[in-house]
């Protein structure tokens, strides 16, 4: 199938891109790297009039450091967040960027297009809420900082405006004794995976200091449980502890059966997937470099 007929636009500056969006509000749709939206418009889901090009405007690729909090260029792409130096800072970007689909989707791709697109099987939207992520949305009033989780409202739904773009994430550094890990399920590499987790966490002395766990494809949006997670901050975390607070935010969370697999599998994935993150985080709290990866069926 292919997509209806569109008008293309390709904005030279954001507030060009900003002015389009503005004039023809839900009419328009959005192109950074396309590795959502074009799979999308060929499915006829979510047609449009007008496409806005924004790949190629300058300034929004860069990768920096700055002070204490990482900033991520909204057209960065995946794979060259997994390559970039901060990456072995937080090794969860490394995991979830160099672990999206093929080589071909993750030199294409953005993490900007992916948070924005707000897919609830895509890695970007779980990984960023297990960092506590915010977004930098900019449109014709200004730029606002949200939290991803309040970017991220429903499956396929984001609070931005019509005239609203991500230019930048904003991570912040982990302190010193931490560690962060994802790990996603998938049928094949190509395929959208069927369960993720995510854990980033803070060691002191053998005892959990600060811990978040997100989870993905489990529901609308990333699933977090603060019960769970106090369940395991103050302790020493081994495997029981952390067999018990999995079943407690998989708890919280509600996978749909579809073709990748009935409700009950994914739950069964999601604790096992939680507590394989977990681990791996604990080991690089450590200083250990331990290699990340996704399962695959």
């Amino acid at each position: 199938m292919y997509p209806s007929p569109f008008n293309y636009h390709r904005p030279e500056t954001l507030q060009d891109a900003i002015g389009l969006m503005a004039k023809f509000g839900d009419d328009a749709r959005v192109l950074a790297g396309g590795q959502s939206l074009i799979p999308m418009l060929k499915l006829r889901v979510g047609d449009m009039d007008e496409l806005i090009d924004i790949g190629r405007l300058p300034g929004l690729a860069s990768i920096e450091l700055r002070g204490n909090t990482l900033h991520i260029g909204a057209l960065a792409r995946h794979a060259q967040i997994a390559a970039s130096d901060v990456a072995a800072q937080i090794p969860l970007l490394r995991d979830c960027g160099g672990g999206i689909a093929d080589k071909q989707v993750r030199n294409m791709g953005t993490i900007g297009g992916s948070v924005s697109i707000a897919d609830p099987s895509g890695d970007w939207p779980c990984g960023l809420r297990t960092l506590d992520a915010s977004v930098v949305c900019s449109g014709s009033n200004g730029s606002r900082n949200l939290a991803i989780a309040d970017l991220l409202v429903d499956s396929y739904t984001t609070s931005l405006a019509n005239d609203e773009l991500v230019t930048e994430v904003q991570i912040p550094l982990p302190p010193p004794n931490s560690g962060s890990a994802y790990v996603a399920f998938k049928r094949a590499a190509s395929c959208y995976p069927t369960a993720t987790a995510g854990v980033s966490l803070t060691m002191n002395d053998g005892v959990c200091e600060r811990i978040r766990i997100a989870l993905g494809a489990a529901d609308s949006v990333p699933v977090v449980s603060q019960e769970a997670e106090s369940m395991l901050r103050g302790k020493e975390l081994h495997k029981d502890l952390l067999q018990q607070a999995a079943e407690v935010i998989v708890c919280a969370a509600s996978p749909a059966a579809d073709a990748r697999g009935s409700a009950d599998f994914k739950r069964a994935m999601l604790r096992s997937l939680v507590v394989e993150s977990a681990e791996r985080a604990i080991s690089r709290s450590h200083g250990e470099q331990v290699p990340g990866g996704h399962r695959y069926a």
